[in-house]
């Protein structure tokens, strides 16, 4: 059965939507346009650099206009772009996990302290002492959610960064709504636990 999302996206969008799936190339460049920004800000939170979310972002709609027929409407178009972009990045960051760093990779302190400075030059406000505890609190916040089972990480990043509702959640990672509750439960438990009652939107914070 196909569940109907509570938000469901606007009339153009629908349109295009509808084309796209029937094979025209050029609705689905349209309907990618309209979902562009929003995805590099989403990959940009995930991957903390710009080239990265770049090519995550473009991953992401290729295999979207790929799988374009499994999209039933379960949820919005822009929360299944997301699942997406969560399962890339999360399937990048094992294989990153399973390869040897080179040494030559590691930055030098000079460069790190070149864009430490780079970064306050262009930071409009708070103080760079401000931001400097903001990002570690966000850093932090940010590998304690890394550190989550995969099926728990997936219902707090499409809870909070993405606001899907949770029967799209469930639609989505195929589960009931229960499931999904419980699996939220237990992350949001765990992120206490470990944050001390961090602020959660300190996990995509813009940059």
């Amino acid at each position: 059965m196909v569940i109907t999302a509570d938000r469901p996206e606007i009339a153009g969008s629908t349109d295009l939507l509808t084309r796209a799936r029937a094979g025209e190339s050029s609705a689905f460049c349209q309907l990618a346009a309209e979902h562009e920004g929003r995805l590099l800000q989403q990959a940009g939170g995930l991957t903390r650099d710009q080239s990265a979310a770049e090519d995550l972002v473009s991953e992401t709609l290729v295999e979207a206009w790929r799988s374009l027929a499994r999209f039933n409407g379960a949820c919005r178009f822009s929360t299944w772009l997301f699942s997406i972009l969560l399962h890339r990045h999360q399937k990048a960051l094992r294989r990153a996990r399973s390869r040897p760093i080179p040494l030559a990779a590691l930055p030098s302190a000079e460069a790190d302290e070149r864009r430490q400075a780079q970064e306050y030059l262009h930071a409009a406000s708070p103080s760079p002492a401000e931001e400097a505890m903001r990002n570690e609190a966000a850093d932090r916040l940010r590998q304690a959610v890394q550190a989550l089972p995969q099926k728990h990480q997936q219902v707090i990043l499409l809870r909070f960064f993405e606001d899907a509702s949770l029967p799209e959640i469930a639609a989505l990672l195929e589960c009931s709504v229960g499931t999904v509750k419980s699996r939220l439960h237990y992350a949001l438990e765990k992120l206490r636990e470990s944050q001390q009652g961090v602020n959660l939107s300190e996990l995509w914070r813009d940059t």
